[in-house]
């Protein structure tokens, strides 16, 4: 759910009503509810407690603004540690399931995980070749894959490789 916070934008002269830190916030708190023996679970520890630090800085408006007027890729660099967070938590999360004989989600994990990489290394490509042609569709593809990382997050959310608590059968 955090991540759908932060994906989402409600901005009033300037401000996000839906604040970031917030989203941030919950998604550290979500980090609590996968298993202990979670792969990679304290780089993706970290990672989450960077991308809450940085969510707080670019939630002002001027230093976000300031960033972006200066030099996009600046505003990039500063995003960065967002997307390493969830490429790290996908990849965490398609080892697990992998490990517990789950090879379809392990597999859209990991394609996801790469996908995710792909969004965070394109703006290099697209801004340093200057085909402003092409930021469209690099802004419609980072979307998309947000988009897939959340219905996968939502989807997987109640099998037993993430999560810390044992499932409840129907019976």
């Amino acid at each position: 759910m955090g991540l759908l916070i932060v994906a989402l934008g409600a901005r009033v002269n300037g401000y996000d009503l839906l604040p970031d830190p917030l989203g941030w916030l919950l998604v550290l708190q979500g980090l609590h509810r996968l298993p202990a023996e979670l792969p990679f679970r304290q780089a993706v520890r970290s990672l989450g407690v960077l991308a809450l630090a940085t969510s707080v800085v670019l939630w002002v408006p001027a230093l976000a603004d300031g960033l972006e007027r200066t030099d996009e890729s600046l505003l990039w660099a500063a995003d960065l540690p967002q997307l390493a967070f969830v490429a790290m938590l996908l990849l965490a999360l398609s080892r697990a399931a992998a490990e517990l004989g789950d090879a379809g989600a392990a597999r859209w994990l990991r394609t996801t995980s790469r996908l995710t990489v792909l969004a965070a290394v394109l703006p290099v490509l697209v801004y340093g070749a200057r085909q402003d042609g092409l930021v469209v569709a690099m802004v419609l593809g980072a979307t998309i894959v947000l988009v897939l990382v959340i219905v996968l997050l939502f989807r997987y959310s109640d099998r037993a490789w993430a999560s810390a608590e044992p499932a409840v059968s129907d019976n």
